[in-house]
């Protein structure tokens, strides 16, 4: 028998929509409900008092984190984690799963348990399923979950069978391990996006004595459409009487599929990490605050919204906040997207209870997809179709002649990687970059790197490999690696996680890790994501007193013809003023024309490596590199440049006019 006294209040005609209700040791819990996620048993930006007043009855908290600090010790000394907080309701743990998922290359999984790295001080940590539910049963949460291994969703049907069976087996340690605790347990079905897979999960973990179920392994690189496709087949194959957990999931409009296909509880960082970007959902869809168009708007993100942000501050400053970089719109826009995710959690158990849930799932399904319906964009982002799953946003699969997949944007008309495999260039460019610096400097002790244009991700991953694949790396001899990537539009790099099998790089779970959550770490690798423009970031102060200054710059942002304040002496020089002294940095660009303006910002300037059918590329330092010095532009670019005045007059007339070329042919590197 359930310890969480479970009772099924209405089902929808039409639709596998449910209302139930259950009882913790804490409080009664009314679904479909949502659950703000509690990493370190605190949701970010926010206070208690905000979730008590959005309505939240389950906060989840994250028992891999919790483990490492304060530790299980810690909790029991204190009385639980509701002592220790102060929060009357109910409180569930995940088992640590999924955050030994997201660290493939600094974990060894075995059958007793899975060992890893602590990110805070290198310790070798052992979890195992007994370990994981001690953990949680010190901590006090209502609910736990069994430990189990996650794999993508993408993942052959081989390697998912091998991780849906030691699952099986660690749920099953897990539930003897619980003893006679009240606390209530999850078993978790996995399966990856293989129906006889899930099949087998579903029927081997409801022949056991366990209080709810879950459906993991969905969210980490399927299509929406398979993840909607699995989740209905998943709740077919779960009990009736008992509660149904989608994990990780998700925007408002999944959680409307989501609700439609069965499942009755969720969690998901989205309303308050969407916060920190400016994003606020309402009923009629996303808005963007960040927006100009919002500049000067008097309204409340939603009319109708009672939240304590909606009653007193206007959206103008709002977006006043996020272009100030002000925390305190992460912190107040967090409040209304939580409010908003409770009411319309309120709203679908409302309609189910009334039966009318149909009307209330046609009417809200092209609402929740919009996106600045008052203001729309004057380049409106394309709808996606999912029956085009090859495009995304404003990019779209290609492919060069090798027959190689590629990235490209349907705005610019520009493909990252465009010739070359973009695996090889990313190698031979920007990692090569930093290979040689590690020979010129064995003894330096911190790298930071930074990835500017992070785009389909080929870089950053080449990076990664690289110090994975290195001989030292694990051991006290291999340097610390900050790795800071800059983004601006996501897309690109969602739609390489929607089609793994072209794109190898991405097989990994690192890019699902530093979508969710901003950030990836990896023995001694810390990899965070910055989204937005970097112009923006990199000129705020509090950006500055929390980075170290970048010794490697990876320079792929799109061409001058997209980008043109990416690619003048003005943006190289602000470059050159937040580097370190033995900054290196690499691009693809051969023009002359950017050389020139790199030599002007005060940067040294070489013959890159070739990348394809490019003779060269373009590498800059800062301090004069000898190692580079057979490929230093001398005294033959000058020539050329002298040429291209004859050719193109006008294309220096702005040179001329600042003294430019008086400079350029003064740069010490000319008179070596």
């Amino acid at each position: 028998m359930s310890r969480l006294l479970f009772k099924l209040e209405a089902t929808q005609t039409g639709s596998r929509a449910r209302a139930t209700r259950f009882k913790t040791l804490h409080n009664e819990v009314l679904t479909p409900t949502f659950m703000p996620v509690g990493t370190h048993a605190n949701v970010r930006n926010q206070h208690f008092e905000v979730l008590e007043n959005v309505g939240a009855q389950v906060l989840l908290a994250n028992t891999y984190h919790l483990h490492l600090k304060p530790g299980p010790e810690f909790f029991k000394k204190f009385g639980g984690i509701h002592k220790f907080t102060s929060w009357k309701k109910s409180f569930l743990t995940d088992s640590g799963g999924f955050q030994i998922f997201c660290m493939p290359q600094d974990r060894k999984i075995t059958e007793e348990g899975a060992t890893f790295k602590s990110y805070i001080n290198g310790d070798q940590i052992f979890l195992s399923p007994e370990q994981s539910i001690e953990t949680q049963k010190a901590i006090g949460s209502d609910i736990m979950m069994v430990l189990d291994e996650c794999v993508p969703s993408t993942v052959e049907h081989t390697r998912a069978k091998e991780a849906m069976e030691l699952t099986h087996r660690w749920a099953l340690r897990s539930l003897a391990a619980r003893k006679d605790s009240p606390q209530s347990i999850f078993g978790i079905i996995q399966g990856a996006c293989y129906r006889d897979l899930r099949k087998t999960s579903a029927k081997f973990l409801t022949e056991h004595p366990f209080d709810g179920f879950a459906i993991g392994g969905l969210a980490v690189g399927e299509t929406k459409d398979e993840r909607e496709e699995f989740t209905a087949f998943c709740t077919e194959l779960m009990p009736q009487d008992l509660p149904r957990y989608l994990m990780g999931v998700g925007t408002p409009i999944d959680l409307l599929e989501a609700v439609h296909r069965g499942v009755d509880m969720f969690d998901c960082i989205i309303p308050t990490a969407h916060a920190e970007q400016g994003l606020a959902y309402t009923f009629d869809g996303k808005l963007k605050l960040y927006r100009g168009a919002y500049k000067l708007s008097e309204d409340p993100i939603d009319k109708n919204c009672k939240c304590s942000t909606c009653s007193r501050y206007s959206k103008a400053f709002l977006h006043h906040l996020f272009k100030s970089h002000e925390h305190t719109g992460s912190h107040l826009v967090g409040v209304h997207n939580l409010h908003f995710y409770q009411v319309l959690m309120r709203q679908m158990r409302e309609a189910i209870l009334e039966g009318k849930f149909m009307e209330l799932y046609s009417d809200l399904q092209p609402r929740l997809v919009q996106e600045d319906p008052e203001f729309p964009s004057v380049h409106p982002v394309r709808k996606r179709r999912p029956e085009r799953a090859h495009e995304l946003g404003s990019f779209e699969l290609t492919q060069n002649p090798a027959g190689q997949y590629l990235i490209k944007c349907k705005d610019s008309g520009e493909t990252m990687h465009s010739v070359n495999n973009p695996n090889k260039e990313a190698d031979e460019l920007y990692t090569s970059l930093f290979r040689e610096a590690l020979v010129r400097n064995p003894e330096k002790k911190t790298w930071t790197i930074w990835d500017v244009g992070l785009g389909a991700g080929h870089n950053a991953m080449s990076l990664l490999h690289f110090c994975q694949s290195h001989p030292n790396w694990g051991d006290e001899s291999f340097p610390k690696i900050n790795l800071i990537s800059f983004e601006k539009d996501l897309d690109a790099i969602r739609l390489v996680l929607m089609h793994p099998g072209y794109f190898p790089h991405i097989r990994h779970a690192a890019p699902h890790s530093i979508l969710e959550s901003k950030h990836f770490a990896a023995g001694s690798l810390e990899w965070n994501l910055y989204e937005g423009d970097f112009w923006s970031i990199v000129s705020d102060q509090r950006f500055s007193e929390n980075s170290s200054k970048p010794d490697i710059i990876f320079w792929d942002p799109f061409s001058s013809e997209t980008n043109q304040n990416f690619w003048n002496e003005e943006a190289f020089a602000k470059i050159y003023s937040m580097a370190s002294s033995e900054c290196s940095l690499s691009t693809y660009s051969t023009s002359t024309w950017q050389r020139i303006q790199l030599l002007l910002a005060g940067w040294n300037v070489y013959e890159g490596p070739s990348s394809g059918p490019k003779n060269s590329t373009t590498r800059a330092s800062i301090t004069p590199i000898q190692q580079w010095q057979t490929q230093l532009l001398k005294q033959d670019f000058l020539k050329k440049v002298e040429r291209s005045q004859q050719d193109n007059p006008r294309f220096f007339e702005q040179i001329k006019a600042e003294n430019g070329l008086d400079r350029l042919f003064k740069h010490p590197q000319f008179s070596l």
